[in-house]
């Protein structure tokens, strides 16, 4: 039995897992994790690195900082206010912040980021309003993985110019992406997306008892007040980590440097006790994401992306270029591929097949390139998709089938949009 065919059954025996909710999501994670490891699959030496990946060490950080911002009584004032503005209407709460975490996600390139900093008020704004944590967070958290990076703003300005690449090393530059052309491509589903999220993501979002995550970081609100040089330092803080997270790139410095050096910050200015910190970091969560990561890589390693590529480029080949066909394609397989693979990783593997597919018959691979990202960036119902999914999914309580049921729908809407919208736009030929 091949290793491919060996990824492939403990994959289809995690996903069964994680659907089943017998154990927690990080015990099934870290099972199979080993199980990759034992049979070869993995080397034990990359799955170790996956519990130091910068996805997870950022995560910790970030929650830190959270958590330090969260024992602010600016926080919860802030929560309040927005609570009041929205006059007891969870769809006005959910459309501010929805707008909120979609414009973050166009200058910060990490959705997970994005969410770790608005997760704190949306909790404590939803609790104000008598609203469980698990009726907003889904819609809130995937909203800023979809839209990431539709405008031409903060990183979103450089995606033309990392799709540029591909094209470049291919050598096919009878056509380039423009700075404006992913923007002309995904604002449609940008806009869907806000509406979407803000009225109906709620009545698809399941009622669900608080998590141990949400209770901690209620509790850690019930505590004495902070000093005034504490309540400050914690606003200083948290808002002067959004904003060195916004222009990391300027700042020469990675994400994950900046969430460590603001929980660090967190800690020695006061805000929080070294014990406080330590009760932040969500463990079961950090582990669901480290056996994630590693079960994406391992299906990398193997060649199941590759496989999956070669057999869509035959298929590809035999449609004629219909530009509407060939996009479903291109929208449909990596949209699968992603819930088992890394967006990103994805991305990798179908930018050159969109290439060499236009290149051989001379057509446009623009709408076609647009069309992976809308795809990978659509694609968030496993913990294997984006590193912001087990983060959603620990703080919201959701299991597997919870986030099948959620998002289904919307990934049929999205596919349309995507589809029809942006191969009339960019058609191949």
């Amino acid at each position: 039995m091949s290793q491919l065919t060996v990824c492939l059954i403990i994959f289809a025996l995690t996903v069964a897992g994680y659907c089943s909710g017998i154990y927690s999501l990080a015990t099934i994670s870290l099972t199979s994790m080993i199980a990759l490891v034992l049979t070869g699959c993995l080397e034990a030496k990359e799955a170790l690195g996956y519990f130091s990946n910068s996805n997870v060490v950022m995560i910790a950080g970030m929650c830190v900082v959270a958590a330090g911002f969260n024992r602010t009584s600016f926080c919860m004032k802030l929560a309040n206010g927005i609570s009041g503005i929205s006059k007891g209407s969870i769809n006005r709460l959910m459309l501010g912040y929805v707008v909120i975490g979609v414009l973050l996600s166009q200058f910060i390139q990490s959705p997970l980021v994005v969410f770790g900093i608005i997760s704190p008020m949306l909790i404590a704004s939803a609790e104000a309003m008598g609203i469980r944590p698990s009726k907003v967070i889904f819609p809130v958290g995937v909203s800023t993985i979809v839209t990431c990076c539709t405008l031409p703003v903060g990183a979103g300005a450089t995606i033309s110019a990392e799709l540029n690449g591909y094209i470049e090393s291919y050598g096919y530059t009878a056509h380039m992406v423009g700075i404006m052309d992913p923007m002309k491509a995904r604002l449609p589903l940008l806009i869907i997306s806000v509406l979407w999220f803000a009225l109906l993501g709620p009545k698809f979002a399941p009622d669900l008892e608080p998590t141990a995550q949400q209770a901690s970081e209620k509790k850690s609100a019930d505590r004495p007040p902070l000093s005034s040089f504490a309540e400050l330092a914690g606003i200083v803080i948290f808002f002067g980590d959004a904003l060195a997270l916004m222009f990391s790139g300027q700042l020469h410095m990675q994400t994950w440097e900046i969430c460590v050096i603001g929980a660090l910050l967190m800690i020695l200015c006061g805000v929080l006790k070294p014990q406080e910190a330590s009760r932040s970091l969500p463990v079961s969560m950090l582990l669901l994401i480290s056996g994630s990561l590693a079960m994406a890589g391992a299906l990398s390693a193997t060649g199941a992306g590759d496989l999956i590529g070669g057999i869509i480029a035959n298929v590809v080949a035999g449609l004629g270029g219909n530009s509407y066909l060939v996009g479903l394609i291109f929208f449909i397989i990596p949209f699968v591929l992603t819930q088992f693979m890394s967006n990103r990783g994805t991305m990798l593997i179908f930018h050159p097949i969109a290439i060499a597919t236009c290149a051989s018959i001379g057509g446009n691979p623009v709408g076609l390139m647009i069309l992976i990202q809308a795809a990978c960036l659509a694609a968030f119902m496993t913990p294997m998709a984006t590193g912001a999914v087990p983060y959603i999914m620990e703080l919201g309580g959701y299991n597997q089938a919870s986030m099948i049921r959620q998002g289904m729908v919307f990934a049929a809407v999205a596919c349309v949009v995507s589809v029809g919208w942006i191969m009339t736009v960019f058609p191949i030929l």
